[in-house]
């Protein structure tokens, strides 16, 4: 960044600008080549988006002027963070309700924000903020929540729930009048776990679109998911306990989604470009999901949670593992390796050599 910064000042300084800001909206200094050859490209005219307008000294090209965006107003600001002083202050326990509507946007992110001040990316510990909401939560409900905070929400949410996660729990279930089936129910929106890192989340219900998308290392139990689910996953564990969407793990290149496919539709969902449908067999990964099903059961109350485990027998045979061709690959050469009795560094290079051969045996590069 300070080799970024450095030429950045040397352009600045050719273009004799002091600030950014005196950059800003100076289409006069922007040149189109001359020279391109590309076909699509060749013979462009870009002069009506270099085009600079004439306006008055008064009309601002960049923010010049303060702006409110009501933070103060947050459900955190107002309620939160005062309610959660004790832990924030001396890592006590705390518990605490309260209603949220749909205006109520990021709740937990302000709040998140102040323990990762305070604590690092270690957080507190386990279930120290133990927050619980009713009613229709906002946009992005939990976003980049950090470990320590637990959000428990009886009702819906909208989209982005969980975007970012850094370590938190997020729970989210019907209201207890409720009469539909959850599993056929969405009670969050699309886009959720979005880039999150680390956490835990359980849905009892179906969520949206491009569930888990980018998720990079959160676990995580929903009852279904709609279209393109577990989409650019990059790792974590996700398990859906019914029936996915289409395009389901497209571009997913790392972490494992355990799909309770009773009716053997999963196949013809399935974008197979980078994944693999295999059965599960191996006895960790039995474990795991069933320690995962018991802890949406113990979480959500779950009626589905419930049958799956009083079956289990017969529940384990439909499960399928999804599991990206590469990933898989990395996993079994770090195994190879590190029974070789190689360091953590020697067995991630032995790794990266191995998988290169293998990619260079498909004609890779």
């Amino acid at each position: 960044m300070k080799f970024i910064a450095q030429e950045m000042r040397e352009i600045m300084a050719q273009l004799v600008f002091r600030t950014i800001n005196e950059m800003v909206g100076r289409a006069d200094k922007l040149k189109a080549k001359t020279d391109v050859q590309h076909w699509q490209a060749k013979g462009v005219d870009l002069s009506a988006l270099l085009h600079r307008p004439q306006v008055s000294k008064d009309t601002g090209a960049y923010c010049s002027t303060t702006q409110d965006h009501g933070l103060d107003e947050s459900l955190d600001r107002k309620v939160l963070l005062d309610a959660c002083a004790p832990a924030l202050e001396k890592r006590e326990h705390v518990e605490f309700s309260t209603p949220i509507v749909n205006t109520n946007r990021v709740v937990g992110t302000i709040l998140g924000h102040e323990v990762t001040k305070r604590y690092g990316a270690d957080g507190l510990l386990e279930d120290t903020i133990n927050l619980n909401f009713t009613g229709s939560a906002g946009q992005s409900f939990g976003a980049f929540v950090p470990h320590g905070i637990s959000m428990h929400l009886e009702g819906d949410a909208n989209d982005y729930v969980g975007k970012g996660l850094s370590g938190g729990k997020l729970v989210i279930v019907p209201p207890r009048e409720s009469t539909f089936v959850p599993r056929e129910n969405i009670i969050i929106g699309n886009v959720a776990l979005y880039g999150a890192t680390s956490g835990e989340v359980y849905i009892r219900g179906m969520a949206g679109e491009r569930f888990a998308v980018r998720n990079s290392g959160v676990t995580a139990v929903v009852e279904s998911v709609g279209d393109h689910g577990c989409e650019y996953m990059t790792g974590g564990r996700v398990v859906v306990l019914g029936a996915t969407g289409r395009n389901f793990a497209a571009g997913m290149s790392g972490g494992v989604a355990y799909v309770l496919d009773e009716n053997d539709q999963l196949s013809a969902n399935l974008n197979n470009e980078m994944v693999d449908l295999e059965a599960l067999d191996e006895v960790e990964e039995v474990l795991l999901v069933r320690d995962l099903i018991q802890k949406h059961k113990h979480y959500t109350d779950s009626a589905v949670a419930h049958e799956l485990l009083e079956n289990w027998e017969d529940t384990v045979r439909h499960f399928k593992r999804v599991m990206p061709r590469d990933y898989k690959r990395a996993q079994e050469a770090m195994k190879r390796v590190e029974a070789e009795g190689l360091s953590g560094e020697e067995a991630v290079m032995a790794a990266f050599e191995e998988n290169k051969k293998d990619i260079s045996r498909v004609g890779g590069n």
